[in-house]
């Protein structure tokens, strides 16, 4: 008989390699207690206020008032508070809370911090469409967002009512998202985006805020940079003086078009082109200062310099966006309109909005036909509806929306071609299934085959191969070279390609790292230098070396990380100093958000790769201590315990994180494997198998979990196991490899060979499969 391999019940979690800290869930805004003068010791201009801007720029002032830049933050008071304040008590999920006034202040009486019920001041009023939030002061300077905000909508379209911000989930007092936890502080989450020339300036030793501003809300200067220079430019030209006395009339930045390109009609593609070829992504750097998902890592922020000099973007990650690029999670737009081919051909924010209101130029489909042809794209022929319905909509078809905060819909700037014939492998939404919601993926699928012809005729999607490079599936290698290597892919594609080659130990990974680190585009340079985590210390050595003198903050950072754990002595001197000197400035990075754990976890990785076990252990449980509910930290510091032959500790670590959240999947599956390695199985099973059973969609615990039932003889209910994990993950090699597997070892030839060929069918290139099959044949079992 032929035997089966079968997998190893020994699994290890590797520690967090490089948590970045992302903003999450409710976005709020706070208010600076003083203002800051110049907000950036690195240019003479300073912030003058939006009324020295008003003489000269009337109509553009006027744009503005009443934007949602304008109105993004403002004081509480009778003019800006739309909620109702007349003494009203709201019941959530049997927890009251009460809005009134008290001495003209508005109040809240609610539960606060350890779930205690207390009365709150509200000093400031957050957003206003379609929702308005409201801040909290606490008296370490600290501001939080009120989870119970105003529906601002009107009544018929269900709002004028206050809602919890998490709808009808109970968020406990010692939960991540509670109101009072730095998931939902001003300071830290909101305040940048919400208020002009925002310094934070948090003290770690006192763990207080003195958070400042310029203009409470989003205002010209914001955008434009700091206004003095100009100001004195327009007095100079107005008394006849040069008007080359101040370089590009005293701007901080010059965010019109400086090429002269126009767009043109292609009357063969009914697309209009760019006749200069865009080269400046000023505009859409500064505008995705604050529509991205990204981390600030320094407050010097400089109009007109490179985005990544002062924040850390988000790429397409496993978690915030589905694997063909949708938005998943709260993402805002920069990595979704990077991915888009209108990004790729020159369109940029101002091509759809106008700048002051943020207003698009005109609704529905009109504002596309700007640029596609009414006569072609806005036909039947090209849209297959009925013209006066939904279906004809571009924006619903490219554009669909998801909803956040209960009451906000916000679209998809991808921009793309929906693919139904993708939803049921990716786990991903489609819009025509968002319309037809009673039929299948695949009915949706089939039309669109038959109106278009082959999803597939211009090659694989990305979406496809991100799936499976997620998953470091060996077929997905070639394709993510070939859009690494792709002009024609977007560079959010092709940087979100890179990243996923750290998961591959391959030459042509280096070789195509290699040739990263040297593009033109700081985005791909920083994918490049990140995925080097793998690399043996010689090949890190040859390629992040030359990365610490990249003019782009993020990258000289990053390749100093990755450099931390190269020993000392394959270094020169000058390569030492230069290391060590771009590791302060990455200490600095991180200590900007020293009020939020995901600092100190980085810190903690940064130690431990330098071996300083007591520096990552202390980091590690400062994480903890600001956050007692974050995971990984748990998790890291359990790891490192494992690391120092301290599992013991590491078992008590993650016990007193399960007695604090039992429902921490990931906690409950690292103290399984925790007892695995100390030999008490039986134990280790209750855990592994209470994480399956808190993520019943995680593939990989329901793995372990059903390998674990199999290796203690219990084959049958491991096949059942997986099974039933199989129904949420159809794909899963793991579990279909185990389910061939099994089944053969329990005498069910026909089921074993199903498996198996169904992993040749999803994977014909795995020459493992094949011979997966040929085995349980030819066995005379």
């Amino acid at each position: 008989m032929q035997r089966i391999p079968k997998p190893l019940f020994f699994l290890i979690i590797p520690p967090v390699l490089f948590t970045l800290a992302v903003i999450v869930s409710t976005c709020g805004d706070r208010n600076g207690v003083g203002t800051s003068s110049s907000g950036d010791e690195k240019t003479s201009a300073e912030y003058i206020g939006r009324e020295s801007c008003k003489e000269c720029h009337e109509r553009e002032y006027e744009l503005f008032q009443g934007s949602d830049h304008d109105l993004a933050m403002d004081e509480a008071n009778e003019k800006t508070v739309l909620g109702n304040f007349d003494d009203l008590t709201i019941d959530h999920l049997g927890y009251k809370t009460r809005f009134f006034k008290q001495d003209g202040k508005y109040m809240v009486h609610t539960e606060g911090e350890g779930g205690e019920f207390k009365e709150f001041n509200i000093p400031y009023v957050f957003g206003v469409r379609p929702l308005q939030q409201y801040l909290v002061e606490f008296p370490n300077g600290a501001f939080q967002m009120l989870p119970f905000c105003w529906d601002t909508r009107p009544v018929e379209e269900g709002g004028q009512r206050w809602f919890h911000i998490y709808d009808e989930e109970r968020i406990p007092s010692d939960d991540i998202l509670y109101w009072t936890h730095i998931a939902q502080n001003w300071n830290y989450m909101c305040s940048e985006c919400h208020s002009t020339n925002v310094r934070k300036q948090y003290n770690a030793q006192t763990k207080t805020y003195n958070t400042t501003w310029n203009e409470i809300d989003v205002s010209c200067e914001a955008c434009h940079g700091p206004g003095s220079d100009h100001v004195e430019w327009a007095r100079v030209v107005e008394q006849g003086g040069n008007p080359e006395a101040y370089a590009d009339m005293g701007l901080a930045v010059r965010l019109k078009d400086q090429d002269n390109a126009s767009w043109v009609f292609n009357m063969e593609t009914g697309t209009a082109e760019r006749s200069v070829p865009r080269t400046d992504r000023t505009l859409v750097d500064m505008c995705a200062r604050c529509h991205a998902r990204r981390a600030i890592m320094s407050e010097d922020f400089i109009h007109g310099k490179s985005f990544l000099d002062t924040h850390i973007p988000s790429l397409l990650d496993e978690g915030l966006y589905y694997a063909d690029g949708q938005i998943l999670e709260e993402v805002y737009v920069y990595a979704s309109f990077l991915q888009s081919k209108m990004y790729h051909k020159g369109v940029v924010c101002k091509d759809c909005h106008e700048s002051h209101s943020g207003k698009v130029f005109v609704h529905s489909n009109a504002l596309c036909y700007r640029c596609h042809l009414a006569e072609k794209y806005g036909s039947r022929d090209h849209h297959f509806h009925d013209p006066e319905q939904e279906g004809s909509s571009c924006l619903e078809c490219h554009m669909p929306e998801r909803t956040y905060m209960v009451v906000d819909p916000r679209r998809d700037h991808s921009i793309r071609i929906p693919r139904p014939d993708l939803s049921d492998k990716l786990k991903s939404p489609n819009a025509c299934n968002k319309c037809h919601s009673d039929k299948t993926n695949q009915w949706s699928a089939d039309w669109c085959r038959t109106w278009y012809g082959d999803p597939n005729k211009n090659g694989t999607h990305y979406g496809e191969v991100f799936w499976a490079g997620r998953q470091a599936y060996p077929e997905a290698l070639p394709e993510l070279l070939r859009l690494v290597r792709d002009p024609e892919s977007a560079p959010m594609v092709r940087a979100t390609a890179i990243s996923l080659l750290q998961n591959y130990r391959d030459a042509s990974v280096i070789t195509i790292l290699r040739e990263g680190l040297s593009d033109a585009d700081p985005l791909i340079r920083f994918a490049a230098v990140s995925a080097l985590f793998a690399a043996d210390d010689n090949v890190l050595l040859e390629l992040a070396l030359p990365s610490l003198s990249d003019s782009i903050r993020l990258i000289r950072i990053t390749a100093a990380f990755q450099l931390a754990r190269v020993p000392e002595q394959y270094f020169g001197k000058v390569g030492i100093q230069q290391r060590d000197k771009v590791l302060k400035e990455y200490v600095a990075t991180q200590m900007i958000n020293a009020d939020h754990p995901s600092a100190h976890m980085n810190l903690g990785i940064l130690s431990l790769n330098r071996v300083d076990y007591a520096g990552a252990e202390a980091s590690y449980k400062e994480a903890i201590e600001i956050e007692p509910a974050m995971t990984t930290a748990y998790v890291n510091l359990a790891d490192l315990y494992r690391v120092l032959q301290r599992d013991q500790e590491g078992e008590k670590i993650l016990r007193d994180a399960i007695e604090r959240g039992p429902d921490m999947a990931a906690v409950n599956y690292a103290l399984g494997l925790n007892l695995v390695r100390r030999g008490a199985h039986d134990e280790a099973m209750k855990y592994l198998e209470q994480a399956s059973g808190m993520e019943p969609e995680n593939a990989r615990y329901a793995y372990v979990f059903g390998v674990g039932l199999n290796s203690t003889g219990e084959k049958q209910e491991a096949v059942d196991h997986l099974e039933t994990a199989l129904k949420e993950n159809r794909f899963d090699r793991d579990l279909l490899y185990s389910l061939s597997t099994f089944n053969f070892e329990l005498g069910k030839r026909a089921e074993a060979i199903e498996y198996a060929e169904k992993l040749l069918e999803y994977y014909p290139d795995d020459q493992n499969y094949q011979q997966l099959i040929q085995a349980i044949r030819n066995s005379p079992n």
